[in-house]
């Protein structure tokens, strides 16, 4: 029986483009995962129950250290075998110790605040570096281009500020005028005094 020939392996292909002069890809197997996908779960399990327990220890580190220190700054009064004056005394100490950790708390909050503001113009003076900022230049902008602006899509219609004016006339404004001027007039005239009135008027009027 003759012997089979070996099957010959493909050729090397070979990308055409111009940025990749004689690149050649080999052809390979798809590599497969020594480790199956339960094993990999169960290690991330383990990996994330490991991290958990040291976050919950430093915690309690913290939480401790914070205790020391406080005790240490502030320890507890002993208060047993003492009278009012030095009672008196004590509570003016302390309130004397709170006012001048208030300054320093005061005074460390303005540096960090000064701080990060310092900081704040550094990274914007970096960032702006890298852009190319435009030349900007004033324009001038219509009631209809403002709100156009402003609103969008939503405004539509030509804005008129007059619409919503009464438009007056000159004659009819004098016309309102000579009528609120001579309302006297109109009222003798309905009521009849104007006859009695000129008679009043006139020299030696209404004496018999």
């Amino acid at each position: 029986m003759a012997e089979e020939e070996e099957p010959k392996p493909p050729p090397l292909r070979r990308k055409s483009s111009a940025n990749y002069r004689g690149y050649a890809v080999e052809p390979h197997a798809k590599r497969q995962s020594k480790i199956s996908a339960s094993r990999k779960l169960q290690l991330k399990t383990l990996l994330l129950q490991r991290a958990k327990r040291d976050l919950e220890r430093e915690e309690q580190e913290r939480a401790g250290e914070k205790q020391r220190h406080l005790g240490e700054l502030c320890p507890p009064p002993e208060l047993d075998g003492l009278g009012v004056a030095q009672l008196q005394e004590l509570c003016r100490e302390l309130h004397a110790r709170i006012g001048r950790v208030d300054e320093e708390r005061y005074d460390m909050g303005t540096r960090v605040s000064k701080n990060m503001a310092e900081m704040e113009e550094l990274r914007l003076r970096v960032a702006g570096g890298r852009f190319v900022r435009p030349a900007l230049r004033r324009v001038r902008l219509s009631a209809d281009a403002m709100m156009a602006a402003l609103l969008g899509s939503k405004h539509r219609v030509g804005t008129d500020l007059r619409a919503g004016l009464r438009q007056v006339r000159k004659d009819e404004a004098e016309k309102e005028s000579r009528e609120v001027g001579d309302w006297r007039k109109n009222v003798d005239a309905l009521s009849g005094m104007e006859g009695r009135k000129k008679k009043f008027e006139a020299p030696g009027g209404g004496q018999s």
